[in-house]
């Protein structure tokens, strides 16, 4: 980056100057190669389709599987991080409870499952899909001040994030979009977070993608009254806990939209339903100010899809939010969901009928394979063959004890 000229950076922010990036990044290379790359990848995407679709992974083998069906984004949700892959390892609410270490830990072992699974569709001759793809991680609330903001979207990058998304909710009261009792901080305060994010992406070197989310829509409360924008949505009274009772609705969705604009790529504004119309009324109104300006828009599982939409309207609600100007769309937590549904499923009929429940699901992979899927052939899923290859190298070419050979794979699962 040059002091920022390049037409990618239109339209943004920044409240220091380039003389303070380089002061704060020292005389060591950046080492950031995965981020930089992705981040210039995941831009080309927003700039070259209609929109880009991603869905949240839980592990790092859902997301080959994601890739391989033809998924090329990657979406790394906090509320699936704080249910089963945190670093405390406890099953937490999506309440801001799990270490900030742990986001950064899924975005890495998401990309080295991704480059295991390059390396072993390399060995077998290059076919394949791209399984470098962009990740669009979630920093909630940047898990504190904007110190912390800046050394989680550090950790972020470092870990080979192309994106991340940080939101206006108060970091000591933080919880899922979809929680009551929603605490947002004052603008300035959600300024300064993004200001952090966008310091630490220079400092890296890196043209991070940053996502700028509200949950005004349906807040409750604030913790200052400093604000004049937020001044329009306080109703008096406070709360025992001193925060000031706050409206809500989509004006205040839309001034805060508004206010943090140019401190990010893209918008997002938290809904609770799935409703064209809102959509359209929040785009409208933000893209009348900020005409460049890209939309996010969260497909929450936490939306009872049937009960809003019919079987039509579902089928175009992605290609009507595009029109809109919703250029990422995103499952947050299609991993959980389809972890816990097909193995209740399983466990369920191999209670009441044994083994032909298990047969079942194993003709359903062999069915499967024609479609891309390779995970019915677990052990070179994993990459045994990578490193049987490995071991015949450095033993000169004559190794014997090699774990594929001889395995009931090879033996059993012929193509």
């Amino acid at each position: 980056m040059d002091g920022w000229k390049e037409e990618r950076w239109k339209g943004i922010v920044r409240e220091y100057s380039y003389d303070d990036v380089l002061r704060l990044r020292g005389r060591w290379p950046s080492p950031a190669v995965y981020s930089r790359l992705l981040s210039e990848k995941f831009w080309r995407m927003l700039k070259g389709k209609p929109y880009v679709f991603a869905i949240g992974a839980l592990t790092g083998t859902q997301a080959i599987q994601m890739v391989d069906a033809g998924f090329e984004a990657i979406y790394v949700s906090g509320w699936q991080v704080a249910a089963d892959a945190n670093d405390a390892g406890m099953m937490y609410p999506d309440l801001g409870l799990y270490p900030s270490s742990s986001g950064p830990a899924l975005v890495r072992r998401i990309l080295r499952a991704l480059r295991r699974a390059d390396q072993i569709r390399s060995l077998e001759g290059g076919k394949g899909p791209d399984y470098f793809v962009p990740l669009i991680a979630d920093c909630e609330a940047g898990f504190g001040g904007p110190l912390h903001a800046f050394e989680l979207v550090r950790e972020m990058i470092e870990a080979g994030a192309a994106s991340v998304h940080l939101e206006d909710q108060h970091h000591s009261e933080r919880r899922c979009g979809h929680l009551g009792g929603k605490v947002l901080v004052p603008l300035d305060a959600f300024k300064r977070t993004l200001v952090a994010a966008r310091l630490a992406a220079d400092v890296m070197d890196v043209p991070l993608v940053i996502i700028a989310r509200t949950d005004s829509l349906d807040a409750n409360f604030v913790t200052s009254d400093h604000d004049p924008i937020d001044g329009q949505f306080i109703t008096g009274g406070r709360t025992p806990e001193g925060y000031y009772r706050f409206s809500g609705g989509m004006d205040a969705a839309v001034a805060r939209a508004l206010a943090v604009a140019p401190y990010a790529e893209l918008i997002w504004f938290e809904t609770k339903r799935p409703s064209l119309e809102e959509a359209k009324e929040f785009a409208q109104k933000v893209l009348s100010r900020y005409p460049e300006k890209m939309l996010a828009y969260n497909l929450s599982p936490s939306f009872n899809w049937k009960k809003h939409l019919d079987v039509e309207q579902i089928a175009e609600f992605q290609r009507e939010l595009a029109k809109l100007g919703y250029k990422f769309q995103f499952i947050t937590l299609a991993g959980f969901h389809a972890l816990n549904a097909s193995m209740f499923e399983l466990a369920k009929g191999l209670v009441e009928e044994g083994m032909p429940a298990y047969v079942r699901l194993q003709e359903k992979e062999f069915e499967l394979e024609k479609t891309g899927y390779r995970a019915a052939r677990h052990q070179s899923f994993v990459g045994v063959q990578y490193y049987d290859l490995v071991y015949d190298i450095v033993s000169g070419g004559r190794a014997s004890a090699k774990a594929l050979e001889g395995s009931t794979e090879k033996e059993q699962f012929v193509r």
